[in-house]
């Protein structure tokens, strides 16, 4: 019963994350709202440094790698390592992986910087990538099954009726996060995109149309950030000098479309409302790691490995310590609740 009840709070309250973002990094956009906040988010992230279309490939072996060292596909259950079997011709799912722009690249005309940003683009299945095509995405019936893990189908949510993929839900909330980075770290172009892309670009609502707000502010809000996005902003980063916003601070998505809009956003503001304060040592850990907090009583946790998978789960008790020990080395997230908010941090397990 602890389990179901803690998971419900993923889907019920506000996700903090505390990734490496550098010193200063969003402090322009502190105290801004709606538009110009969007804007300040904006020149924050863009002139990032350019990366080849080729070079992905090398972004890949450190953004989209699981736990057990192989690609990690959003479209499929196929196995890859890493640089061995890249997409030249395939017939079939699992014959290769190649470069998915989530974005399709033939809305922009395959024009740079967009055609090789590696936070809208990811390593898929070939075969489910060419099924996808330049569909947007969307949620379907009447499906035609792409032996992966997504669907292809007539569009059921309202605001368009033509064909849509619709990805797995457990990475619905990823490719939300992709789009909300798109509309703003190409908030001066992305709305004269052509071939498809009025479907989900437009002036109207900040860059995007009513089916796409509501789409992606949905997915958003159900499939939160997950440890993978974090560690994939913090590598993306490594290469391109510029972030995701939204995964490191997921409710800007709610200042700009969403129910916080017209409201100011500011970091510290987030932190006055929440008093519990708190620190983890030692990290790197191995066999135990201790949490040292403003509060000595009712504090859960969970621990999720890259994969998404929980760990661990149970109540801070005792010398408030938590076992690890038998844990694959890694990076995993560590999430407190207390008093109905989630606290999260990295943890490195050695």
């Amino acid at each position: 019963m602890i389990k179901k009840h803690l998971l419900l709070y993923f889907f019920l309250l506000p996700f903090f994350v505390f990734a490496e973002i550098p010193s200063g990094y969003y402090d322009s956009a502190y105290g801004k709202t709606t538009g110009t906040l969007r804007t300040a988010l904006y020149n924050i992230i863009k002139d990032h440094t350019v990366v080849s279309y080729d070079y992905l490939y090398t972004v890949y072996e450190t953004s989209d790698v699981t736990s057990s060292g192989y690609v990690w596909d959003m479209y499929s259950n196929c196995v890859w390592t890493p640089g061995e079997k890249k997409c030249g011709d395939y017939s079939n799912v699992c014959d290769c992986y190649n470069r998915e722009h989530s974005v399709p690249q033939s809305w922009f005309d395959k024009a740079s910087p967009m055609k090789s940003d590696a936070f809208h683009i990811y390593p898929t299945d070939g075969k489910v990538n060419g099924q996808r095509s330049n569909y947007p995405f969307g949620e379907c019936t009447g499906t035609t099954l792409t032996k992966g893990k997504g669907e292809l189908g007539t569009s059921t949510f309202s605001g368009y009726t033509g064909t849509v993929f619709e990805p797995a839900d457990e990475y619905k909330g990823d490719f939300a996060r992709s789009y909300f980075y798109m509309t703003t770290r190409y908030a001066d172009v992305c709305t004269t995109w052509s071939n498809g892309a009025a479907v989900v670009f437009s002036s109207k609502n900040l860059g995007f149309t009513d089916y796409a707000v509501s789409l992606f502010l949905k997915w958003h809000r159900q499939d939160p950030v997950s440890a993978k996005e974090i560690t994939r902003n913090d590598a993306v980063y490594a290469y391109q000098k510029n972030r995701n916003p939204f995964i490191d601070y997921p409710e800007l998505a709610e200042y700009i479309w969403g129910n916080k809009a017209g409201q100011s956003w500011s970091t510290s503001a987030i932190d006055e409302e929440n008093a519990f304060v708190f620190s983890i040592y030692p990290n790197p850990c191995s066999e135990k790691v201790f949490v040292h907090c403003s509060e000595t009583e009712n504090v859960q946790f969970l621990l999720y490995n890259l994969e998404q998978r929980l760990v661990r789960y149970g109540m801070v008790e005792d010398d408030y310590s938590i076992d690890v020990k038998g844990l694959f080395p890694g990076i995993y997230v560590l999430d407190l609740f207390v008093d109905g908010s989630s606290y999260k941090t990295k943890l490195v397990v050695k």
